[in-house]
């Protein structure tokens, strides 16, 4: 159990936030059918989604509810975000290396949170990822799109994966927790860094097994077909068609069939 925990400056916990939904925002503005007060809140649930979702699976009073500043930063950061999304596109990569920093600390902060309130190593892991990358689960179930998190691209909550990991190893080998959470916000940050400037990702799964994957293709190609021509055709093995008819498969279709004996009646 640890006696303290990865704390941070209340003016980075705010720009962490305001960064969160500021992207929040301007991913959104991009939606149709959404009015100002729409994006304005799904701005708000990117930037506190993270500590707000760490808060309740440790079952105590959120960050964000306990100081007034966290809403305010949160609300005015997501008009400012949807008012002028072209300043935001040319100063892009400050964004980003502000969105990767926080990731850190939300990542830092959640991991220590969890271990000092007695939760064992890997829950403690989990719940610092959950809290670096929870407003953007909570910014996608919002807008009913496929979740980011679970599609190939950047490493995102890899890097807040690494980070955390780290901490709790620095931690065991009986680093002090400003030190270790330090160590945990500057790799997670310059992993996130670098799988933007490179395209690092995850493999994407692959089909089990062969027939699997053969079966799906031809499914796909059933789907195609009928949408193209209004017709479904089922595919059908021709050898094994032949089998039923009592033809023998191995025989050359240029020469002349062989007749086939007749069953004899059954005698009485």
């Amino acid at each position: 159990m640890l006696d303290e925990t990865f704390t941070t400056p209340l003016a980075a916990d705010l720009v962490a936030v305001g960064v969160g939904s500021m992207q929040g925002a301007l991913f959104a503005a991009g939606f149709k059918r959404i009015d100002l007060l729409g994006v304005a809140i799904i701005g708000v649930a990117s930037g506190i989604g993270g500590g707000f979702l760490r808060d309740m699976l440790l079952g105590v009073t959120p960050a964000s509810f306990a100081n007034n500043w966290y809403l305010l930063v949160a609300t005015f950061a997501a008009f400012i975000g949807m008012a002028v999304p072209r300043l935001f596109e040319r100063v892009d990569p400050v964004v980003t290396a502000l969105d990767a920093l926080s990731i850190g600390m939300f990542g830092a902060i959640g991991t220590t949170k969890a271990l000092a309130m007695d939760l064992p190593v890997v829950p403690a892991v989990f719940i610092g990822v959950v809290s670096a990358v929870g407003g953007g689960v909570l910014r996608d179930v919002m807008l009913n799109i496929p979740i980011a998190l679970m599609h190939v691209g950047s490493l995102y909550a890899v890097a807040a994966l690494v980070g955390s990991g780290i901490l709790v190893v620095l931690l065991a080998f009986g680093v002090p927790v400003v030190w270790a959470g330090v160590a945990c916000v500057v790799v997670t940050t310059v992993l996130r860094l670098l799988a933007v400037r490179f395209g690092w990702s995850l493999p994407e799964q692959r089909a089990l097994s062969r027939i699997r994957l053969r079966r799906q293709r031809q499914v796909e190609q059933v789907i195609d077909e009928a949408l193209q021509t209004g017709a479904i055709t089922v595919p059908i093995d021709l050898t094994l068609l032949q089998e039923w008819s009592g033809e023998d498969p191995d025989r050359d279709p240029d020469q002349d069939p062989k007749p086939k004996p007749r069953p004899e009646p059954p005698r009485t």
